[in-house]
């Protein structure tokens, strides 16, 4: 492929995953006074907002679904997430629990099956909260599932806490999430963040003698979030950093940028931006033949069509955000497998080696949360998430203050080997030793 039309096609089929993790910026009971942190602790969440009590529903004995709702972009600019992205995920989940009949609610004495009741927000902040109100107040529905991007699950977590509807945090989220989620004990983050994928890339570098580095971000939550945790933790490793440069969402010429980086001789290039972003500078990478050591970027460099894009040889050797593998666990590979045979006639949804086993993850541990504790409370049922531990498709999991436990996470760095992404965290989760220095780029034809 030619370089210019590489970069056309880069633009364009990535332009729909624009915002990721979204980082730009319910039940009809109160709270019980469940604790957080580690299972079996008994410290509560600082400050906790007030909850209100949502329009009370008797038990119906001629009850035979459990109402999960949300209010998803089926249209408008995120409407690739519902699609291809994270709506796969969800939707699997719920026919895999029907087909098994459904779950078992102890108060009904009978297994319950899932229905969805899925509004479209049109990908509109004001029009999604506008929906969840409506779905607690009106239509009442015994869960909720999540919507698309960090904006919106900030913007929705309130009002879910106000009611006291558990919300499983999934597609979007960030290490400044823990501030709020003290403030809110019915919201519950299942990504890793900075705050673990920092440090591991700081480990890493120590273990590979990386000396430089040039960091690119996006201008936005997500993208000062990651520069500044990285800036003052590379430079405490002793990694010289080269220089930095902040871009736009909608930046179309990225050729300045990398030929500071490729003329500052910087080792690594780290950039914290969108697939769009992410994808341009590939592009414009190859095309004047910057190719440093290292060359990690995020979110967006652990999906399968980043590969079906660019071609396995030319992705060989890329670094991103989280990771986990087939070679990861036995429960790991079979989620792949079963995830590859729900949806391996829609070329067009692929696996995301970071986001989509944490999202199935949080699914998991609410329908366990749900069957343990015999009813559909959600005061109930979040004292359950908070304070036990859940058998997984990620293994064995807890929740610490209302965020996944570090340790669950099977990667947080991973790198393309042969088309496959290695997890190359230091340590004993790691798949492959990391290959450094990069490939260089493939010869245009």
């Amino acid at each position: 492929m030619k370089k210019r039309s590489l970069v056309r096609l880069v633009l364009s089929l990535l332009l729909i995953l624009t915002l990721l993790t979204g980082c730009a910026q319910t039940s009809q009971n109160q709270p019980s006074p469940g604790s957080t942190g580690t299972p079996g602790s008994t410290g509560a969440p600082g400050s906790p907002e007030p909850t209100e009590t949502a329009p009370s529903k008797p038990i119906d004995p001629n009850k035979d679904t459990i109402v999960f709702g949300a209010a998803r972009s089926q249209s408008g600019v995120f409407a690739v997430f519902d699609e291809s992205v994270f709506g796969p995920i969800y939707r699997m989940w719920a026919d895999e629990i029907n087909a098994d009949g459904g779950l078992y609610v102890e108060e009904y004495g009978k297994k319950l099956k899932i229905e969805l009741k899925i509004y479209d927000d049109t990908s509109d902040l004001g029009t999604m909260t506008r929906l969840y109100e409506k779905l607690i107040l009106e239509d009442k529905v015994d869960f909720l599932l999540p919507p698309v991007s960090t904006a919106f699950l900030y913007a929705v977590a309130p009002i879910a806490n106000r009611y006291g509807y558990i919300l499983m945090g999934a597609e979007g989220g960030s290490a400044t999430l823990k501030e709020s989620i003290a403030k809110y004990p019915y919201f519950f983050s299942t990504l890793n963040f900075s705050d673990t994928q920092i440090p591991a890339l700081v480990d890493l570098c120590k273990e590979l003698n990386v000396t430089s580095a040039y960091i690119v971000y996006i201008e936005d939550l997500h993208g000062t979030e990651y520069s500044g945790a990285a800036v003052p933790a590379l430079t405490s490793a002793g990694v010289d950093i080269k220089g930095i440069k902040s871009v736009p969402a909608y930046i179309q010429d990225m050729t300045p940028i990398l030929n500071s980086a490729k003329e500052s001789g910087a080792q690594a290039f780290l950039m914290f931006a969108y697939p769009d972003q992410n994808y341009l500078a590939i592009g414009q990478a190859m095309a004047i033949g910057y190719s440093p050591d290292m060359f990690l970027i995020g979110p967006g460099g652990s999906y399968d069509v980043m590969m079906q894009i660019f071609g396995k040889e030319a992705i060989e050797g890329m670094m991103g955000w989280g990771a986990w593998n087939e070679k990861s666990s036995e429960s790991a590979a079979a989620f792949a497998k079963k995830f590859r045979e729900k949806w391996g006639d829609h070329p067009e949804i692929s696996l995301d080696w970071w986001g989509h086993l944490p999202y199935y993850v949080g699914l998991e541990v609410l329908a366990q949360a749900i069957e343990r504790a015999g009813t559909l409370d959600n005061a109930k049922v979040r004292d359950i998430i908070a304070t036990e531990k859940f058998d997984t498709m990620m293994g064995e999991v807890y929740f610490v203050d209302n965020m996944i436990a570090g340790e669950c996470y099977l990667g947080n760095i991973g790198q393309w080997q042969n088309g496959i992404f290695e997890v190359i965290d230091v340590g004993e989760k790691r798949t492959a030793d990391p290959i450094v220095p990069k490939p260089a780029w493939p010869t245009a034809g």
